[in-house]
């Protein structure tokens, strides 16, 4: 169903190709990418290699399958992934870890960006005493279900310290680093040399229609492709869809401080009724509704009543995302339509 005359806040990845993004598409040079042929991905994957610092990179048709190939990359068959409860990885990705790559995970409290290192060090099992062994730590950069919130480079830093004093491997779901990237102005380089491994989304906010990358070594990226083709993830002339990537890379990244002003603006309009979960640091506007009247199945269907639509994430969790297919006066009507709602 398209839903072009609603204002549609339910994420980032319902955004469709610019003019420019499209003419991009049906003017690249294509080749067999299952043969390494393909040179608009062969571009596409050395750009964003170089952008992180890493050697090589890996295209992928989606986020949940980078991340996977990542995963199986870095924690063999029978050992153990340490993340946060509500990480993406264990949330919604069908139970792939254990499905796919017969790994055991192992979550410590969610508490979305606000990670304490020192916990994570105190779960962390070694070899022996027929204990399942811990192989590596993932992050979420920026956390979906922790509201868009941006894990310090600090944080994480603490992080690598804990796993190279563990020999462990470190993953960044970094599905939306490039709001982290534009909201705390830190380099993407320098997000890049604190892990082995990485999976970065061109689908959520910068407006390309599908794809996904896993970064790391090039001996990582060699096995990565097998693992992809197991998984059923080679593709032939993909160059059209790593075009958008390119051309998303190059317009759409500074671009992301717009949408932060506008999920502001938001978060801002919705504080006074109580039901903000926490300040949104991104482009993700969290709504915790369990003070309020309204569960989140019945604040959305009334939103959808009005032409807004929003994202339920539990019985009493909503969520808001900006992007850049709503502009300034589709925000003004959200905040009319929302406001007026929860004052009911």
């Amino acid at each position: 169903m398209i839903v072009a005359d609603f204002v549609d806040l339910r994420s980032d990845t319902v955004t469709r190709p610019t003019a420019g993004m499209r003419e991009a598409m049906a003017t690249a040079e294509v080749g067999d990418d299952v043969y390494g042929e393909d040179p608009t991905v062969n571009a596409l994957e050395a750009e964003v290699a170089a952008l992180f610092g890493h050697e090589a990179a890996l295209f992928a048709p989606s986020g949940s399958m980078a991340n996977q190939i990542a995963l199986q990359l870095v924690v063999p068959p029978a050992n153990e992934l340490l993340c946060d409860a509500d990480a993406h990885v264990v949330t919604y990705e069908i139970g792939a870890a254990a499905a796919y790559g017969g790994i055991s995970s192992r979550t410590w409290p969610a508490v979305g960006a606000d990670i304490d290192p020192d916990v994570v060090a105190g779960m962390i099992r070694p070899d022996g005493y027929f204990a399942v062994p811990t192989r590596a730590i993932a992050v979420e950069q920026t956390h979906n279900r922790g509201g868009g919130g941006v894990i310090p480079l600090a944080t994480l830093r603490q992080l690598r310290r804990v796993a190279d004093d563990a020999q462990l491997a470190l993953h960044c779901d970094g599905a939306r680093i490039w709001h982290a990237h534009v909201a705390d102005d830190v380099p993407l380089v320098e997000y890049g040399r604190l892990f082995d491994t990485m999976s970065v989304c061109l689908s959520k906010g910068l407006g390309a229609p599908v794809g996904s990358l896993v970064v790391g070594s090039a001996e990582k990226i060699e096995r990565a492709r097998l693992i992809r083709k197991r998984m059923g993830g080679g593709m032939r002339q993909a160059g059209v869809l790593a075009a958008a990537g390119r051309y998303a890379l190059a317009h759409h990244v500074e671009r992301l401080a717009e949408d932060h002003a506008k999920a502001a603006r938001l978060a801002e309009a919705i504080a006074p009724f109580g039901v903000l979960a926490t300040a949104a640091r991104t482009n993700l506007v969290p709504l915790d509704l369990t003070k309020s009247p309204l569960d989140a199945h019945a604040l959305a269907a009334a939103a959808r009543a009005e032409g807004v639509l929003i994202s339920v994430l539990g019985p009493r969790t909503a969520r808001l995302v900006t992007h850049m297919d709503v502009d300034d006066a589709g925000i003004d009507r959200a905040i009319d339509t929302l406001t007026r709602i929860l004052r009911a």
